[in-house]
């Protein structure tokens, strides 16, 4: 009763959720990791949109196309070759493959040149348009096939998530190329 009192849920109660909290959190599932993903490169397109300096800009560009490179290497080395198993998925992850390309020329483009410079600006609003495009199919046609699947998403989102940190690292020099 005491622990009723002080508000404390008892132990074995806060030591079963700490544990599920911690695993939670190490491992998210592969549909709610790239969601995330797509939650925060929309945002950053939208401060891109808002900023008015120059500095920011290119901070905001820098950001976005690194965000972009990491989240399309995981879908492209982990998540589509897992979905390729899921009958009626390869037409859209051809196309998502083919949208990953176009985006992937921009990004260069964008990385080869700085605010001020003619069509950075459009460069970055068209790369916007294209993103929002791809993860508006994804999420509306290639997740919905995923959870029907029998994929362990867990699993997948455990992969997708530590490979995403390798090449973090990777991208921040943390690691010896």
């Amino acid at each position: 009763m005491a622990s009723a009192k002080s508000g404390k849920k008892p132990a074995a109660a806060r030591s079963k959720k700490s544990a599920k909290s911690r695993k939670n959190a190490g491992s998210k599932g592969a549909l709610a990791l790239l969601r995330a993903d797509h939650k925060k490169v929309s945002a950053l397109f939208d401060a891109y949109e808002n900023a008015r300096s120059t500095k920011r800009k290119l901070e905001l560009s820098k950001e976005i196309c690194s965000e972009l490179k990491v989240h399309a290497t995981i879908e492209e080395e982990i998540f589509y070759p897992a979905l390729r198993r899921v009958k009626g998925v390869d037409d859209m992850l051809d196309e998502a493959n083919v949208e990953h390309a176009g985006a992937k020329h921009l990004i260069a483009e964008i990385e080869r040149s700085s605010p001020g410079d003619d069509y950075y600006d459009a460069r970055i609003t068209v790369l916007s348009e294209y993103i929002r495009h791809h993860v508006k199919e994804e999420q509306d046609e290639i997740f919905p096939k995923a959870k029907k699947s029998k994929i362990n998403l867990q699993a997948l989102g455990e992969q997708l998530a530590q490979r995403k940190m390798e090449l973090n690292s990777l991208l921040l020099g943390l690691i010896p190329r």
